[in-house]
């Protein structure tokens, strides 16, 4: 699916586009951004946020064997667009390319999802630095249905609200439509459906 919810009328992404604004802590309604809240003026990077029952923070190189698991986990992988890594050197790679290093930058959300008082990541939400803003998230699948998703996800999206994004994109694959449930609590509208042969699993994969 494509969804949208954005300034004017005129759909510019293939994908899911959202602008919000900020009603309470870690809440978006399905405002404008930037009528009612106050920006951000210093730019950070992942900065630690809390909500009732989780810790979202930045990825640490002690998190390498917890982010193996989660990588291997293999119904979480089904909706992932990588294969699960070979070994653990495979998953450490992984782990430096889409989020430690990307740690560097002046701004950037890439945070991992931990329940308070354990620690360990159980997940992932991230916002991609490109002009589509492509906003995704994972969660490993012993923690499936009781709403973690949607929590940390409504957190930081409350937080990227505040730092001036006018908009963040999103897509799922039809087969997952949880995952569209998770954007349709979070205030994002369906745009458009399309197909795409998704790398490097090669598959024809239906995303709205």
């Amino acid at each position: 699916e494509a969804w949208e919810k954005l300034e004017g009328s005129s759909l510019t992404y293939a994908v899911e586009q959202i602008t919000f604004d900020v009603a309470g802590e870690g809440e978006a309604t399905g405002e404008i951004l930037t009528k009612n809240r106050k920006r951000d003026t210093q730019m950070k990077n992942t900065p630690t946020l809390e909500t009732k029952r989780l810790l979202l923070r930045k990825f640490t190189w002690e998190d390498r064997a917890d982010f193996y698991a989660m990588m291997c986990d293999r119904e979480m992988n089904t909706y992932l667009p990588w294969y699960p890594p070979q070994s653990r050197q495979q998953a450490e790679e992984m782990l430096q390319e889409k989020f430690l290093i990307v740690y560097n930058k002046p701004l950037a959300y890439r945070y991992a999802i931990c329940l308070k008082g354990e620690g360990r990541p159980i997940g992932y939400v991230c916002l991609g630095e490109a002009d589509s803003y492509d906003f995704g998230y994972g969660l490993l699948s012993k923690y499936w249905h009781r709403g973690i998703a949607t929590e940390a996800a409504r957190a930081v999206v409350a937080r990227i609200a505040r730092s001036g994004i006018p908009y963040i994109t999103a897509t799922h694959d039809v087969n997952n439509p949880r995952s569209g449930q998770v954007m349709t609590k979070l205030g994002m509208r369906y745009g458009y459906s399309y197909i795409e042969c998704w790398q490097p699993k090669n598959l024809l994969v239906t995303f709205r």
